[in-house]
């Protein structure tokens, strides 16, 4: 289908019904079954036996029509937290939603690590959800073009309320799905209530079916969503468009919040009675009761009797589940990376094979080659990185040109876009080995690396693991001014579960690129601008299979008389200015520690404890840089072995500025550090 001809239609119910007598009750049973739930774990929640809850109360027959219309198993699904009727419907038992709502060990979502609501089931292709309202669309856009890569014809239904999309990943994510023709499937579930902000003050219009009218080949579909013929109508057609390759869709169903938000929340603050009672009468359980007695599938007695068989199900499950062990406090630092065992295939070098001279940038171009023959499986995505340009920097040239667009390819100018569809890519399987163009302009991507990313294997309980690769230039001493100048190192080192490497010279990069691409880790791959082409930073280069591990530093030069460690652009610097104090019979360690997390501080403090004196440089800013937490860490375990207290030098606290006087100024110079280490020595 052209995106010319993208079908766009408000949704009435024609009566016709397909469905059989057994799975219309099926259904009922399983929209009943939700709001018992909802009613047994309020009740739970004032017993004290939880914490909290946000009931799918008025969402019910949309989601079971949608999940209905789906494959679970094979088609794949991001729910958001209100989608209790869908998980259920899809595959989930009672059971395991009440382990999820107690945080029990055996809960299938997260082993009790996340709250109750965080839908997620490996088995079902449930992908692990988390808090932030928004990022899950572009992880489904991801999945989606992961099924659209690998020729497959899985369907991507992902969820949320009217309110999220107001926030740029909604849209990103209909440009990106809509660019590509993807199978996706948006349902927004507008019950008019943004906690207590209603809609007319979330969006222009007040319609997410209107805002949606801008994307070209996006088919859009405005539907009752308490009503399930209506919607389960809808979810049939959007299904068979995205599965048959006729784009993705976006469903604005109409629904109601018979419950306040939360277990937080108190909605008679914000919503008057009348409006109360008016969402009463639209309440999707007795209009499905409704259906059924008027067309003699059920009589009032048969309905009455099945509530109270499915009443007692349900709150067997919740004692059963009350029953089921708690998370082992021992286990809190499980599952942070990946386990041992997924890497045990992987060989690692200490030295390296010692081929050709070459420099930084080519020799991270030679391993993106190596790796896209190595793994099929690996693609290659950002701006500007496919042919004729290559990058801005050229560290991708040639290599859509060898392996074609399909693999390396050119992603929209959206930073949050390129790592969320990276990993909604990655969960499924894939290798995606992405390019931030410069590090100065990853922060509209903080979202999706601090809470989605780097959370995915220990919030999933090992379930779910995303072993993206960032690519991500940066640094200074290039005149690139405030904007294409910052280090990013210290910011991203406070998150668990992202590796940080940062290589300062050709072989290093090369070799420790290609392990983190072989990786099972999400690794933020820096790598310093003003080092692409130097011949400081030139190095014999390394062979196809050789692989530095993560996490080991290495001492460039030996010495007795102090001890310098650095990283990125510093190391140069720092060895340059031993050189110099050579000349004054000073002998200094210098130690590149090439990995910002994990940090080798064994190899740090073997060399305090023989020199007894420290100098921590970095060209970050100084105050709070990652060198706080390296002298923080030698404070606490060789203080008895310093003659000297612990020093710093890094940027000043100032933005870098454009002029070279200026710049110079900021970032640390080779005197400085010189002059630092005879401060040091003398001490």
């Amino acid at each position: 289908m052209s995106k010319e001809k993208a079908r766009t239609k408000v949704v009435k119910h024609t009566g016709e019904n397909r469905l059989t007598p057994a799975t219309l009750i099926s259904i009922y049973k399983n929209i009943l079954s939700t709001r018992l739930m909802d009613e047994k774990m309020m009740i739970m929640l004032k017993q004290g036996k939880s914490f909290f809850h946000i009931g799918s109360s008025g969402h019910e027959a949309v989601q079971s029509a949608f999940a209905y219309a789906l494959q679970p198993g094979y088609d794949w699904a991001y729910p958001y937290y209100r989608d209790l009727a869908f998980v259920i419907q899809y595959g989930v038992s009672p059971f395991d939603i009440f382990l999820n709502f107690l945080a029990r060990v055996d809960d299938p979502s997260s082993g009790g690590r996340q709250m109750s609501n965080h839908y997620g089931h490996k088995k079902q292709r449930i992908v692990t959800q988390s808090s932030p309202t928004g990022t899950q669309f572009l992880q489904a856009t991801g999945c989606a073009l992961g099924a659209l890569k690998e020729g497959k014809d899985e369907v991507v239904y992902v969820s949320s309320g009217e309110g999220t999309t107001a926030q740029g990943d909604f849209h990103e994510a209909l440009n990106w799905a809509a660019r590509d023709q993807l199978p996706v499937i948006y349902v927004v579930q507008n019950n008019k209530y943004a906690i207590s902000v209603p809609v007319d003050n979330e969006l222009a219009g007040g319609s997410v079916y209107n805002i949606g009218c801008g994307y070209e080949g996006l088919n859009r579909f405005k539907v009752d969503g308490t009503d399930f013929f209506e919607s389960y109508q809808t979810a049939r057609e959007a299904v068979e468009l995205a599965r048959s390759g006729q784009g993705p869709s976006l469903i604005e169903a109409e629904t109601i919040r018979l419950l306040p938000h939360s277990s937080s929340d108190s909605h008679i603050k914000y919503r008057s009675k009348e409006e109360l009672e008016s969402d009463q009468r639209k309440d999707p359980l007795p209009r499905f009761e409704h259906y059924l007695i008027s067309h003699k599938i059920k009589t009032s007695e048969e309905l009455a009797a099945l509530k109270k068989s499915l009443k007692t199900e349900i709150d067997q499950a919740a004692e059963e589940a009350e029953k089921a062990g708690h998370p082992s406090p021992s286990s809190v630092f499980d599952f942070i990376f990946a386990p041992p065992e997924e890497s045990e295939g992987l060989s690692y070098h200490t030295s390296l094979n010692q081929g050709d001279p070459v420099v930084m940038v080519d020799a991270i171009n030679h391993a993106l080659k190596e790796e896209m023959a190595h793994n099929d499986k690996m693609y290659l995505f950002g701006q500007d990185v496919a042919d004729r340009k290559g990058g801005v920097f050229t560290a991708t040239s040639g290599i859509s040109t060898m392996f074609g667009t399909e693999r390396c390819f050119n992603a929209p100018l959206a930073e949050s876009s390129i790592v969320g569809v990276a990993i909604g890519m990655a969960v499924r399987g894939l290798k995606p080995v992405i390019e931030i163009q410069f590090g100065d302009y990853i922060w509209t991507a903080m979202m999706q690396i601090r809470n989605e990313l780097s959370t995915i294997r220990w919030r999933s309980n090992n379930s779910w693991s995303c072993p993206v690769v960032l690519r991500v230039p940066v640094g200074g001493y290039i005149h690139g001014g405030l904007c294409h100048s910052q280090n990013i190192e210290a910011f991203f080192s406070h998150i668990p579960g992202l590796k940080i490497v940062y290589p300062s010279q050709a072989d290093d990069a090369k070799a420790l690129l290609k392990a983190a691409i072989r990786g099972q880790d999400p690794v933020l791959f820096l790598e310093h601008k003003g080092l692409y082409r130097q011949s400081y930073a030139t190095a014999p280069e390394p062979g196809e299979e050789d692989l530095l591990p993560i996490g080991k530093a290495v001492v460039r030069r030996r010495g007795s008389d102090a001890t310098v460690v650095t990283y990125g652009a510093l190391v140069q610097k720092s060895m340059e200015a031993a050189r110099l104090l050579a000349r004054e019979n000073f002998q200094i360690e210098v130690i590149d520690i090439r990995s910002i997390v994990p940090l080798d501080i064994e190899l740090i403090l073997s060399s305090v404890k023989k020199t007894n004196k420290i100098l921590i440089v970095h060209e970050d800013s100084i105050f709070q840089g990652f060198g706080a937490e390296i002298a923080a860490q030698v404070a606490e375990s060789a203080f008895e072995y310093l003659d000297a207290p612990v020093q710093r030098l890094g940027g000043k606290d100032v933005p870098v500025g454009f002029s070279p006087l200026l710049e110079q100024a900021t970032l640390p110079q080779i005197k400085d550090i010189e002059d630092k280490l005879r401060a040091l020595i003398s001490y």
